[in-house]
């Protein structure tokens, strides 16, 4: 027995005693970063020093983490960059002793220490400001038109989209929540046809149209015809568009990927009194007022249109008329793709696009339907607009984040004083 233990005993002596001298050895020779090459180093942290936009040249800035540290001086542009070997916060500071005569810090007791995060990211970039500290305070009353601007803005986007939900509320029955990926389907073709492909932006904003188009009817023909067809419950046909939103919401991230995709550029800045906004967004407003005066012409002054508001109100009176009622749902889901594809390209130029484009508005898409009045289209445009306004508004009074939160809340309390929705019909029951 003693001669079996021997063995292994000794292999584990080995073991312990290589442990040893490897530690001895690391201790010994401590590896600084600072004597390694810079210029290998994977990270970056870097900033431009300027005053009334004069070049600050020849501050040292030095960046520390542990027992790292690495300066930098500025040059003639006042640029410096410092490369550092690992992840982390890293405190910034300025030696205030070289900053040349005729410049100063805006805050000298604090304004020379930040931070950089390289927590999540390779580049982080480090701001001091230099000058005389300026504050300017904007009214309350200019605050206030800045938002209802921005809420109008907001309202109408959500309108074109909302009404698509609407209409096909209003011929089918259904709560198509795989309408968000319609969204961002054409949010995600118009960075695609006009960022990448660089197509004119009108023929790139009617390539994602079509495909939104598209993507509806192969939606009706693949997918609801059928279970009409078999007279799948309303519920369950719900269940259906949740799982088909999950599923094509994350084809799609497999396809375009996670990033947020700038698809127009800002654009160019427009001042209107205390509000600065731009061309594209203008210009996408307009869009937004004439589509939906074409929705109402459509629906009001059209044979289509009024065999749709007829189909909307009782299917299957309108089916005694002779309507065709599959054909009227048919044109209802291209008729509401379109109007949606056109959401999602005036909202990727406006807000840029990513997979998690529509789904984030979705919520605001189906309050606006339901505060307006579900069913009517005049009624998704009402509730879009006064959701829009709620939401921008909201943020003066409480944190950002709310502010969607907010507009629900008031959907909520507005349908327990009138259920049926601003402009909806009551239903007498039983």
């Amino acid at each position: 027995m003693n001669r079996l233990l021997k063995g292994p005993a000794r292999v584990i002596n080995a073991l312990i005693a290589g442990f040893l001298i490897f530690a001895g050895l690391m201790a010994a020779t401590p590896a600084h970063a600072e004597d390694a090459d810079p210029s290998t180093y994977a990270y970056t942290i870097a900033g431009t020093l300027l005053q009334d936009e004069t070049a600050i040249e020849g501050v040292k800035v030095t960046a520390t983490l542990g027992d790292f540290s690495a300066s930098s001086v500025s040059n003639e542009w006042g640029e410096w960059s410092i490369m550092v070997p690992e992840l982390g916060k890293y405190k910034v500071e300025i030696d205030v002793t070289t900053i040349p005569e005729g410049f100063a810090l805006s805050d000298p007791e604090n304004g020379a220490i930040g931070e950089a995060d390289l927590t999540e990211t390779d580049f982080a970039a480090v701001l001091f400001s230099f000058g005389a500290e300026t504050s300017s305070k904007i009214s309350f009353s200019d605050q206030l038109l800045i938002r209802v601007y921005a809420g109008l803005n907001f309202g109408l986007l959500l309108a074109i989209a909302a009404i698509g939900i609407s209409l096909i509320f209003g011929t089918t029955g259904l709560n198509n929540f795989a309408h968000g990926e319609m969204v961002t389907f054409g949010a995600l073709v118009m960075w695609l046809a006009f960022a990448v492909l660089e197509l004119n932006i009108v023929l790139a904003a009617l390539v994602s149209i079509l495909a939104v188009t598209a993507f509806g009817w192969a939606q009706d023909a693949g997918l609801w015809k059928p279970l009409r067809k078999r007279r799948m419950g309303l519920n369950q046909m719900m269940i259906v568009s949740i799982g088909f939103s999950i599923v094509a919401r994350y084809l799609m991230l497999l396809f375009f990927g996670g990033d947020t995709k700038d698809v127009g550029g800002s654009g160019n800045i427009i001042q209107l009194g205390p509000i600065y906004t731009s061309d594209i967004t203008l210009v996408g407003m307009a869009i937004n007022i004439v589509a939906l005066a074409g929705v109402a012409l459509f629906l009001t002054r059209t044979r289509v249109g009024k065999a749709t508001r007829a189909v909307s109100d009782n299917a299957s009176l309108a089916a005694s008329t002779g309507i065709d009622v599959e054909r009227i749902i048919r044109i209802v889901w291209l008729f509401a793709a379109a109007l949606t594809g056109l959401a999602g390209v005036l909202y990727g130029l406006q807000f840029q696009a990513n997979w998690l484009t529509g789904f984030d508005i979705l919520l605001l898409l189906f309050a606006a339907v339901t505060l307006g009045g579900l069913g009517t289209a005049l009624g998704a445009t009402v509730g879009a607009l006064i959701i829009g306004m709620i939401v921008e508004v909201s943020s003066m009074f409480i944190p950002n984040e709310l502010k969607y939160a907010a507009a629900l809340v008031i959907l909520i309390v507005i349908l327990i004083v009138r259920p049926q929705g601003v402009l909806g019909k009551k239903q007498r029951i039983g």
